[in-house]
């Protein structure tokens, strides 16, 4: 008998509800989240001998449980929160939940759904999507600490601080301060102290984009090869991308990436709205190619054109070029899928 068995992942423990082919409930458990009750939850599924696992929100809470389970050899899919959720009000005609009914509306939403995305070794996209995040962790915290700089230079020049600060301007405009009173002595030590987290900042973002660049070579991929993907961008596509194989088609991908209009149509009026769902981090790395393709001499710029000849407006244009490179973009995604299967083999 081939088992479903459902996960509802918390901070602190894991609900697990296993159904069979008919989506009748066989067992319920729940287990803690550290080491032991990790393996406690392998050593409760072996039980079942033809057994899959779905977890709900891979990409949150679900992350941890359903990369053991894979690196364990089981066969995991992810299930998406909202289509549990609708499992969950269409079989119970309300909002009721707990979780042993989150755990069994998982595994029932992965037994009546057809194309869930199944959860792989992604090891190298793991790796570009944490070194991504800290990165715009990093980035983030340099704009805060040059916002504080400049308010304290602001105080201690006549002027202000100059635009499109830097350390190195920051270094010589504090070079130039003589302070006399006990508040400007006390702001000029403050801004050095900015002025040497600034630094620090700068060199653990350098050493950061030497590590990115070493990572994207082991991921061996074709995207820096497209006008306008850097090794930056090239690493969020990747990390936030995972597996492309989880896509069937361009058109799936462009529905995640959020380059695929929404249809609005009433009757004989057929017309398209901007979708705003999607992955809006992965639409910003496709906006920021847009953008370059548009203001060089590319193969991007002429259909942009195009498209403003056609009578489009700038942004309509431009949206149009975002789903080009959506396609462009899964296109080589999928051919370095292709590449690797040999060199795995």
């Amino acid at each position: 008998m081939r088992v479903l068995i459902g996960i509802d992942p918390h901070k602190a423990t894991n609900a697990i509800a296993a159904i069979d082919e008919r989506g009748e409930l066989l067992e319920y458990a729940v287990f803690p989240t550290n080491r032991s009750g990790l393996r406690s939850l392998e050593r409760w599924g072996k039980r079942f001998p033809e057994r899959r696992w779905a977890v709900e929100g891979v990409g949150g809470l679900g992350r941890s449980v359903a990369l053991r389970l894979v690196a364990a050899g089981e066969t995991v899919v992810d299930v998406p929160a909202k289509l549990c959720s609708r499992a969950r009000l269409l079989a119970t005609g309300n909002a009721r939940k707990n979780d042993r009914v989150d755990a069994f509306h998982v595994a029932l939403a992965a037994l009546r759904g057809e194309r869930l995305a199944e959860v792989g070794d992604e090891e190298h996209a793991e790796v570009l999507r944490m070194l991504s995040e800290r990165r715009e962790d990093l980035i983030k915290e340099r704009t805060r600490t040059l916002n504080r700089l400049h308010g304290l230079l602001r105080d201690l020049l006549p002027g202000g601080a100059p635009k499109n600060l830097s350390a190195e301007k920051a270094a010589r405009v504090l070079r130039g301060v003589r302070p006399r009173s006990g508040p400007t002595r006390t702001r000029r030590r403050l801004a050095a102290d900015l002025l040497r987290d600034v630094r620090r900042l700068d060199r653990q973002l350098c050493e950061l984009g030497c590590r990115i660049r070493e990572a994207l070579k082991e991921a061996s991929t074709g995207l820096t090869r497209m006008f306008g993907v850097g090794p930056i961008l090239a690493a969020k596509i990747i990390g936030r991308v995972g597996n492309v194989a989880r896509f069937p088609t361009k058109a799936h991908f462009a529905s995640y990436t959020g380059t695929a209009p929404i249809e609005a149509s009433s009757g004989e009026v057929v017309r398209h709205r901007l979708s705003r769902a999607g992955n809006r981090k992965l639409n910003h790395v496709l906006h920021m190619i847009a953008i370059c393709q548009a203001r060089h001499d590319t193969e991007g710029r002429a259909y942009y054109r195009r498209k403003l000849a056609e009578g489009k407006s700038e942004k309509e244009a431009l949206r149009c070029l975002k789903r080009r490179i959506s396609d462009a973009v899964y296109k080589q995604l999928r051919a370095d899928l292709v590449a690797a299967i040999p060199a795995a083999a």
